[in-house]
């Protein structure tokens, strides 16, 4: 009995052991392996580096669109502004045109007989220099 209680204690232990190396895994990395593992590793470490660069990129290009934005802003201020001056002096440039369009038609009776009278006192220097 000792020997089938030592060799199924040993099978067990075998067992285990086999199954601990299993899961354990081997150290032994052969060198072509090796060298793919370095490869993958130069490959992530450029990897990186390359979306370090990237983000910083997107850093500037984000201030760059805020700042522009800014100015977009105000210029779209300024423009307001402008364009309700603009609406005021036009404005005040239709007032002052229906104002000078009253004034010409309760004043129209005078302006011809002033206007005629000169064009009288014209014509007489000339026929006195004529006639000399």
């Amino acid at each position: 009995m000792r020997d089938g209680r030592q060799r199924r204690g040993l099978a067990g232990f075998l067992l285990v052991a086999g199954i601990a190396m299993v899961l354990a895994g081997c150290d032994y990395w052969p060198p072509a392996l090796q060298t793919q593992i370095e490869q993958l590793r130069s490959e992530v470490q450029a990897g990186r580096t390359e979306r370090t660069q990237l983000q910083d990129q997107v850093a500037a290009l984000t201030k760059v669109k805020e700042d522009l934005q800014a100015q977009v802003d105000d210029l779209t201020r300024v423009n307001r502004e402008k364009t309700s001056v603009i609406n005021s002096l036009q404005s005040s440039l239709a007032a002052a045109q229906e104002r000078l369009a009253k004034q010409a038609k309760s004043t129209p009776a005078k302006a011809p007989t002033k206007a005629s009278s000169k064009v009288a006192a014209k014509a007489a220097a000339k026929k006195k220099t004529t006639t000399h």
